[in-house]
């Protein structure tokens, strides 16, 4: 087994906004996040799109890539992830492919299918109620693929398309996002890195799409043997009951989220404190927390190690949980 010391580590931020914090406070956090990331030698930063959510400020990601790229100076920053169904391709290539020319080679871009939104958002940002645009996500990989000139449009059945510019020439680093068997396979039929959001789908299918990946991958212009990920929600803390304590506000709005309630913001360690918790709230939160990386040093660094045997990722992703910004920091620290 891999110790952690021979893991590549990387940090998912999600901009996350508190009771009582301004969008510009959450966003000035994840920027400090991202430069104390890359003094600490983490290998990338992502951010990820969610639209019409109160407690996530990431709802620009090229935007927000762009200041983080410019407030550190080493590590890879990019998306975890665009989703694509809800953008013109090339719209993307021109984003990204700007930031490349911006940045150089420290640009990532993954992709995912989902919405990031409920579905009435998704038919505002898409300016239609159908499926077609998530149906047509395969499709609309290889579009993107071709507008940075990373694989031929003709040779792929797309026809004759205009260039983009910036773009053309100009490639992120690209990886397929997912929690499911489709976009294992799909990330490996394309020959692309694969990155899988564990921190949210959890479970034993895990392992099993990165089975698949490995299994289905083809090697292609960008990639010429299988790279994946995997995302892991982590908390460190001085003892296991420390990081329960301390998870309460990440756990009461997943709580919230699952029952349906409208999303609002992530409550403060007081307020998740105080609640008065049911016995299938605690029991979703406790089931959640032991997929994750939950406790102390030696708890947190054995999940992570055991996660990555058990899918046999290339890197893990960890996502920093707490109720402020000096419990995030702390974990990445202690993790570094």
């Amino acid at each position: 087994m891999r110790t952690l010391a021979e893991i590549p580590l990387s940090v998912l931020d999600l901009a996350s906004v508190y009771d009582g914090m301004t969008h510009a406070e959450a966003i000035a956090q994840t920027i400090e996040a991202a430069r104390v990331a890359d003094d600490l030698r983490y290998q990338r930063f992502w951010v990820a799109e969610h639209h019409g959510m109160p407690a996530v400020a990431s709802s620009a990601p090229a935007v927000l890539i762009g200041a983080i790229a410019d407030a550190t100076t080493r590590i890879r920053v990019g998306s975890g992830g665009v989703m694509l169904p809800n953008h013109s391709s090339m719209v993307i290539a021109e984003q990204f492919g700007t930031l490349v020319a911006l940045h150089g080679d420290r640009i990532d871009l993954g992709l995912g299918r989902a919405p990031g939104t409920d579905q009435l958002t998704a038919s505002i940002l898409r300016r239609n109620i159908g499926a077609e645009s998530v149906d047509d996500f395969p499709n609309q990989v290889i579009e993107l693929l071709a507008f940075f000139g990373s694989i031929d449009p003709l040779e792929n059945g797309l026809g004759a398309q205009p260039a983009a510019h910036p773009g053309l020439g100009d490639s992120p680093e690209m990886w397929l996002l997912g929690s499911s068997g489709f976009s294992a396979r799909l990330a490996g039929l394309l020959g692309l890195p694969f990155a899988f959001a564990h921190h949210f789908a959890g479970g034993d299918n895990t392992p099993e799409a990165f089975r698949l990946y490995r299994e289905s991958f083809e090697p292609s212009n960008v990639l010429s043997e299988p790279h994946s990920m995997v995302a892991i929600a982590a908390l460190v803390a001085d003892s296991q009951a420390d990081a329960d304590r301390l998870a309460l506000p990440n756990g009461l709005y997943f709580s919230r989220l699952r029952s349906g309630a409208r999303p609002g913001r992530i409550p403060t360690l007081a307020e998740a404190e105080a609640h008065d918790w049911t016995v299938a709230e605690l029991d979703f939160v406790r089931t959640r927390n032991e997929q994750q990386a939950i406790g102390d040093l030696a708890h947190v660094t054995g999940r992570i190690e055991s996660l990555a045997e058990s899918t046999v990722a290339d890197e893990v992703i960890v996502v920093p949980q707490g109720p402020d910004l000096a419990t995030k920091l702390r974990t990445l620290r202690a993790l570094s």
